[in-house]
């Protein structure tokens, strides 16, 4: 035992730093955090496509060409021109075949089959990508403590994902009931998920690129004001993305090819013609494109308030973020118009819908960088 040492008496270099060790917040909190950062970079840019793939098979209306949900053994396409034949007998019975594309042969099923075969393929891609990841970093006991739960979320989501595609597939998969395609509200419940998977993991992302001890310390200088006009802008943001979803799913985008008027009036013609009336919200193309016009407007005139708050943040990268948000909306915008005007190509369709997720992982950036501002200094020093 050590002898009682006097209050006077100097403490040597070596007890000094064992008191003092910077880095104790992130101590057996870090993980792999720049791995689990690259995993969740990897499933995000798959999501992203995903997200274009299930565009351009909804653009190309190859998604009723598969009329079963097999999630196993669906991973295997047909291998011989009988198991193409049986394939494409099963497509004949289904309403989209009969009423729409009694014209195509075996050749041009082929073509719409391969869409939706490599929607779903990439569906399995993503959830293998994620289950590995996670069983990996779970395994080795990398994840960051208080993670786990976190990264369970894309997953779980994903899953559900898989069903709601399937419950999307199967509201255009009838006999007799003169369905040409899927149930426009399905298909945006269908893309709203995507989108939130994808705002779960580019937070994720947002997160996990900078130190715990950081992101402690960016919390006391959170800006309250402004990040509840920027989750209101968020949310806006997202309820705009699930009517164009509607727009989508009804190729309501075609109907009306004239701006600023639509039908050459203010409001379109014969907007409320379906009974019951609340039908003409998700079914009507008139009316359905006009809210989806006038939803966008409301969008701008909201994200000019925001944009000039955010412009008044005392911290540059906050400020920049939405700039770089605001940018990319009023873009946005631009797009949009084009797409009306030239009766929604797929090329300008495609982009539009693209940007959809500049727009909205953008917005989420700024809403991250008022939650956990970036300090600097007057030198401009971080």
């Amino acid at each position: 035992m050590s002898g009682k040492r006097s209050i006077f008496e100097e403490v040597s270099d070596t007890e000094k730093q064992q008191a003092v060790q910077p880095g104790m917040i992130d101590r057996g909190r870090g993980g792999a955090r720049k791995a689990i950062r690259a995993w969740l970079m990897i499933l995000f840019a798959l999501v992203v496509v995903m997200i274009a793939v299930g565009g351009l098979t909804r653009l190309t209306d190859s998604g009723l060409s598969i009329t079963e949900w097999r999630p196993i053994t669906g991973a295997v396409p047909p291998l011989s021109e009988a198991d193409w034949q049986a394939e494409f007998d099963k497509y004949k019975q289904i309403d989209q075949w009969r009423i729409q594309n009694q014209w195509m042969q075996l050749s041009d099923f082929k073509t719409i089959y391969w869409w939706e075969w490599g929607h779903r393929q990439l569906g399995r891609v993503i959830g293998l990508v994620w289950a590995i990841g996670f069983l990996s970093f779970l395994v080795a006991r990398k994840i960051p403590t208080g993670w786990t739960g976190k990264l369970l979320i894309p997953g779980l989501l994903g899953g559900v994902q898989g069903a709601v595609g399937w419950w999307m597939v199967a509201s255009g998969v009838t006999q007799g009931e003169g369905m040409t395609a899927v149930a426009s509200y399905r298909l945006a419940t269908h893309l709203g998920l995507a989108f939130v998977i994808l705002g779960f993991l580019a937070w994720y992302i947002f997160e996990l690129g900078r130190e715990e001890r950081d992101l402690m310390q960016a919390r006391r200088m959170k800006e309250a004001k402004l990040f509840s006009l920027s989750t209101g802008l968020m949310h806006f943001a997202f309820l705009q993305i699930l009517i164009g979803a509607l727009v989508a799913g009804i190729d309501a985008g075609r109907s009306y090819t004239d701006w600023p008027l639509i039908g050459g009036q203010l409001l379109p013609p014969d907007a409320t013609a379906l009974e019951p009336m609340w039908r003409n919200f998700f079914e009507s193309p008139g009316l359905v494109q006009f809210i989806h016009r006038c939803a966008g407007y409301l969008l701008f005139i909201f994200a000019i308030v925001v944009w000039r708050r955010g412009s008044a943040s005392a911290h540059p990268q906050t400020r920049f973020a939405f700039n770089a948000a605001f940018a990319a909306l009023s873009l946005q915008v631009v797009v949009g118009i084009v797409t009306v005007v030239y009766g929604a190509p797929w090329q300008i369709a495609i982009f539009h819908q693209f940007m959809a997720v500049v727009v909205w992982t953008l917005i989420l950036r700024a809403r991250f960088l008022t939650a956990y501002p970036i300090a600097t200094s007057v030198r401009g020093v971080k």
